[in-house]
């Protein structure tokens, strides 16, 4: 359930700010097509951060690696708040791009090594739903804090908020007890 909220709290957090992003620039006086380069920034830096983060995550502890990507993750939200030119949009962008797109290897990682092999498709399936759960929650949550404000800065401080909960989540994350970690072995 750890693993499921957090990777819940995780996509909430960045699916607001990747979906809203573009048109925060824009009112920020940023052309329409350049705007759009900075969705595209953080698509680039996000493929360096699924290599990166999977690297460090096989290298060193998972939960540690992602309990850090998911705090540089929540800054990088917050970082759009504080955004208004294009090179203070493609600092956050790269950062933001690079982080959310690299969390996401780690959850697969901390299954492997955590989980009996038995438990793999109920463990990646029910991430993955949590995960998509919480990318439709981010753009509609944003939605409807812009509806509400008129402003787009109140959805950089709940995904913030969303992403330090998230950080909190992850670092109560227990290892699958090994004594039923055993008797899964033992029913397979």
């Amino acid at each position: 359930m750890i693993l499921l909220l957090t990777n819940f709290c995780c996509c909430a957090t960045h699916s607001g700010p990747i979906f809203h992003t573009v048109s925060y620039a824009i009112a920020c006086g940023i052309p329409t097509v350049t705007a759009v380069s900075i969705y595209s920034l953080e698509g680039l830096a996000g493929m360096g951060g699924r290599l990166g983060f999977g690297l460090l995550g096989d290298r060193f502890d998972a939960k540690h690696v992602l309990v850090a990507g998911l705090l540089v993750q929540a800054i990088g939200a917050l970082g759009y708040y504080f955004a208004h030119s294009l090179a203070e949009f493609y600092s956050v962008a790269a950062v933001f791009g690079f982080t959310y797109a690299g969390v996401m290897p780690l959850y697969a990682v901390i299954a492997r090594e955590n989980f009996p092999l038995r438990m793999m498709g109920t463990i990646i399936g029910g991430s993955a739903m949590a995960g998509s759960l919480g990318m439709a929650t981010g753009p509609i949550l944003g939605g409807w804090i812009f509806d509400g404000t008129g402003d787009y800065g109140w959805l950089y401080i709940a995904s913030f908020g969303m992403g330090v909960g998230a950080v909190l989540i992850a670092s109560t994350f227990r290892p699958f007890p090994k004594n039923r970690f055993s008797a899964a072995l033992s029913a397979a």
